[in-house]
């Protein structure tokens, strides 16, 4: 409680370094938090994917050949030929890309992301339907014009009102509405659209002879079933599959965790196992971002120590031993980084307000929980160590009779 008390009184004294260390600690974990939110936004267990610590998920291939190469999001005839009655598997779902579609609807122009998928694909994903309910496999099969629409898009179509059992054109078609589900953020990258449509509602057959094309797989595991031998079967499967296009001999198609899926998009398109990989690069960018700051930090709190040099050999002359200085300084950066993570929490509360208002992000439910305030609860207290090590080692070092007289030796 003493150190605590003498730390407050410090930070008092001298207000222009606390301004520019509150500043620096506030910015950085001002980042840092609204990173992390986006991130728990995108991967955290949230309706629909509500389940991705039982889901694997398959969008990324490769077709190669000697002379030819090509890399992209999953072909259906891949999909259709290898995820069915995969031992380990409860349920499989196939979809598309969404596509970005103009319509006119009652004289206005609107447009509306639209995407295909399965009759499965609304048991994989859990939505939270507002009217109706999803169209079963029977609608696909039979290429009937039904769609699920999200609640943006009814207050756009009509007006708000109910919508289950009206009809809009898309596409060249008059589609009914079955159900309406709540909107879904555009960050949830396998299940987000305004418009959900059977897959067979195509003009054409030709995705049906794609081994690389725009669709997607998602499946979701039985209880107990390993997730590393449900991967390897899909890999074994996608190896033994005959390729029938002269310009090519192999085929890549990892199944990962949605997690691990989206960083091998970015990473390498045919790796799988990306997610603790992810991890590793997510915390060394973290850590390089604090550690900029951290080391600006560190170099105002040398400066000063040098301006507090008489007052330290005082100190250390009448019986106060390296530890307690040391101690006393880490608390004093501890202290500045819990206040800077207070504001930062404060400053992140209302950036993610104006992203969620802002539109920048479709659907954007970006929030200050639980999740992303302990996160930012680790990242501060990490940064204040961080920043006060040093510092405070350094304090630790200076000879009582050197400080007095000006020597750093």
């Amino acid at each position: 409680m003493h150190t605590l008390k003498l730390a407050l009184k410090v930070l008092r004294r001298r207000k222009f370094f606390t301004f520019v260390s509150l500043f620096a600690v506030t910015f950085t974990l001002l980042v840092l938090l609204v990173a992390t939110a986006v991130l728990d936004s995108a991967f955290a267990p949230r309706a629909p994917e509500d389940r991705p610590q039982r889901t694997l998920v398959v969008t990324n291939a490769q077709a190669k050949g000697q002379h030819a190469t090509r890399t992209g999001w999953a072909g259906y005839k891949l999909l259709v030929r290898t995820i069915p009655n995969l031992p380990g598997v409860e349920r499989s779902a196939l979809f598309a890309t969404p596509r970005k579609l103009t319509t006119y609807h009652e004289g206005r122009k609107l447009t509306c992301q639209s995407r295909r998928v399965d009759g499965e694909f609304w048991r994989v994903f859990r939505f939270a339907f507002l009217e109706g309910g999803p169209f079963v496999p029977e609608d696909e099969t039979q290429a009937n014009p039904v769609a699920v629409i999200n609640a943006s898009t009814r207050d756009r179509f009509f007006g708000g009102g109910p919508a289950v059992g009206k009809t809009f054109e898309l596409d060249g078609r008059r589609l009914r509405v079955v159900g309406v589900v709540r909107d879904v953020s555009s960050l949830r990258m396998l299940t987000y659209s305004d418009v959900w449509v059977p897959i067979s509602l195509t003009r054409s057959d030709g995705y049906k002879n794609e081994l690389v094309g725009d669709f997607g797989a998602a499946v979701l595991l039985s209880p107990g079933a390993r997730p590393k031998d449900v991967a390897a079967e899909f890999a074994r499967r996608v190896g033994a599959m005959p390729i029938d296009d002269p310009l090519f001999d192999t085929l890549k198609a990892p199944m990962d965790t949605p997690f691990g899926t989206v960083v091998s998009t970015f990473l390498d398109q045919t790796a799988s196992g990306q997610g603790a990989l992810a991890m590793t690069y997510i915390w060394l960018a973290a850590l390089m971002f604090m550690g900029l700051p951290a080391l600006n930090l560190v170099n105002l709190n040398l400066s000063r120590i040098l301006e507090r040099s008489s007052e330290i050999g005082v100190r250390k002359s009448f019986g106060a031993t390296s530890a307690a200085l040391a101690r006393q300084f880490l608390m004093e950066n501890v202290l500045l980084a819990a206040v800077g993570g207070l504001l930062a929490a404060v400053l992140t509360a209302v950036v993610l307000a104006g992203l969620n208002r802002s539109g920048l992000i479709p659907y954007a439910e970006l929030s200050l929980n639980l999740r992303v305030l302990g996160w930012g609860l680790v990242l501060t207290l990490v940064f204040g160590v961080l920043s006060g090590v040093l510092p405070a080692w350094r304090m630790s070092r200076l000879h009582p009779v050197g400080a007095l007289q000006g020597r750093f030796e």
